[in-house]
C-alpha cells in the first residue's frame, strides 16, 4: 500500500481507538439506529447454520454478533482496524453468551486469511472509510469461497441523512474547514447511486444488486442527539476542537434550532437512508 494510504489508515486506527469509549457509552442507541441496515445485510446473505462468516469493520460487534446467533454450527470472525473497538465487541459477546466468534484487528486491504475461506462476508458502514476501496473489495473477493455471498451498507446522499447534516452542515457553514481532496474517506464518499455496485463488479462479483434501507435515530431529545454526536462522530469532534468557546456555543445553538424546528413536538426521531449492496463470488 502506498505511503499516503498507510498514513490515512494509521490516522483512522488512532481515531477509532480514541472514540471507542464514546461508542461504548452510546452503543445501545447506535446499534438500534443501525439495526435495519444490519437486518437487510443478514437477509441478503441467506445464512446457513454451519456458515463460516467474516464481519469486516465491525466496531463494537454488529452485525457479527447477531450473525453468530444464526450460524450456531459455524463461526464468525469479527474484524476491525481498532483493537479498542474489538475489546467492546468481545465484552458484548460475553454479555450475550455468544461463544462462536473470534476477533482480529486487521486492515481490510491486507486480510490475514487464506483464499476461499468464508461462506459469507458482512460489512456495515466500512467502505466509506477504506483508503483503497477497490483493493478492499478484491481482498474480500479473494477470501470468499466460490459461490460465497457478500453484503455491505454505505450512507445514502446527504439530503437523506439529516442526522449527519444537522451537525456537520452547521459546522461547515460556520467554520472555514479545509476541503478534503476528492474521493477522500468520509461519510458520503459512496453515496452516489450504484457507486458500490460498479466497484463490486470491477472487483469480480456477480449478481450485484442495490437496495435502499431507511432508519431512525431515536435520540428522543435534542440534548441526547448533540451529546452523542459530539462523542462518537470523529469529524464533528475534530472540527469543534478547532473552534473557540463562542463559536462552539453558536454552532450548538444553531444545531438545536435546526433539530427543534424539524421536530417541534420534541420527539426527536431523525431519518436516515443507506444503500445495501449484495454480490456473489462466481
Amino acid at each position: 500500500m502506498e505511503k499516503q494510504l498507510e498514513e490515512i489508515r494509521e490516522q483512522q486506527k488512532a481515531s477509532w481507538n480514541k472514540f471507542s469509549p464514546g461508542w461504548k457509552k452510546w452503543d445501545d442507541l447506535m446499534m438500534d439506529f443501525l439495526q435495519p441496515m444490519g437486518d437487510e445485510i443478514i437477509k441478503l446473505l441467506r445464512l446457513n447454520d454451519a456458515d463460516n462468516v467474516l464481519d469486516i469493520a465491525a466496531g463494537t460487534g454488529e452485525p457479527g454478533l447477531t450473525i453468530a446467533k444464526i450460524v450456531t454450527n459455524g463461526k464468525v470472525v469479527i474484524t476491525d482496524l481498532s483493537d479498542d473497538m474489538l475489546e467492546i465487541a468481545r465484552e458484548n459477546a460475553m454479555l450475550k453468551g455468544i461463544t462462536n466468534i473470534e476477533t482480529q484487528a486487521c486492515d481490510v486491504c491486507e486480510l490475514p486469511f487464506a483464499d476461499n475461506t468464508f461462506d459469507a462476508i458482512s460489512c456495515r458502514f466500512g467502505f466509506m472509510f477504506f483508503p483503497d476501496m477497490l483493493l478492499a473489495a478484491k481482498e474480500m473477493q479473494r477470501v470468499l469461497k466460490p459461490g460465497g455471498r457478500i453484503a455491505t451498507s454505505v450512507w445514502n446522499r446527504p439530503e437523506k441523512n439529516f442526522w449527519v447534516t444537522a451537525a456537520m452542515g452547521t459546522i461547515n457553514r460556520n467554520m472555514e474547514l479545509p476541503t478534503p481532496p476528492p474521493g477522500s474517506p468520509g461519510m458520503f464518499r459512496c453515496a452516489k447511486d450504484n457507486f458500490i455496485v460498479k466497484l463490486f463488479q470491477q472487483a469480480g462479483f456477480t449478481n450485484v444488486s442495490q437496495t435502499e434501507v431507511t432508519g431512525k435515530l431515536k435520540s428522543n431529545t435534542t440534548d441526547v442527539y448533540w451529546n452523542m454526536m459530539t462523542e462518537v462522530a470523529a469529524p464533528i469532534v475534530a472540527a469543534l476542537s478547532k473552534a473557540d468557546d463562542a463559536m462552539k456555543e453558536n454552532i450548538k445553538k444553531e444545531v438545536y434550532h435546526l433539530v427543534n424546528e424539524r421536530y417541534p413536538d420534541g420527539n426527536v426521531q431523525i431519518d436516515s437512508s443507506a444503500l445495501v449492496i449484495y454480490g456473489e463470488k462466481g
